[in-house]
């Protein structure tokens, strides 16, 4: 079953090579793409329906009823903020549908931090050639961004 993958922010679609850390650039976390997301405070949604399955303020991981895991990774170096700047909006063992409210933050607020506010959106687990990225320039919040095989 072919499982879509939704864009958690409004933004341009930079891939996984505009992502300015290697870890994620390199595919090395897993395949998918990254949103460079529009500046200002906003709402990261969940990529895909399922259960919250790790959640901080700067990262989570939705698990779908296939097991499919999703990264979403809010700017790069943000763990280094302890939470400063971010609001949860849920909580982990959640049931949440794809396009839910899960994190408040100001991505326009960590790039003055001078940090990346890239948001890596990544296929835990998952072949790369199971992965089929959109191919669009920007997505607005909850568009399609790709799909997992």
């Amino acid at each position: 079953m072919t499982a879509r993958i939704v864009s958690p922010v409004a933004g341009k679609v930079v891939g996984l090579p505009g992502v300015p850390d290697p870890v994620f650039a390199e595919g090395m976390v897993g395949p998918g793409t990254a949103v460079d997301p529009d500046r200002g405070p906003g709402v990261a949604v969940a990529p895909i329906s399922g259960v919250v399955q790790k959640l901080h303020p700067h990262a989570y991981v939705i698990v779908d009823a296939e097991g499919r895991g999703v990264l979403v990774h809010l700017g790069i170096d943000t763990v280094k903020l302890d939470g400063e700047g971010f609001q949860l909006l849920t909580e982990e063992g959640a049931h949440v549908a794809a396009g839910a409210e899960i994190v408040r933050w100001d991505a326009g607020a960590i790039e003055q931090g001078g940090r990346s506010p890239v948001v890596p959106v990544i296929a835990l687990d998952a072949p790369a050639d199971r992965v089929t990225v959109t191919g669009a320039d920007y997505v607005h919040t909850a568009d399609p961004l790709f799909t997992w095989e």
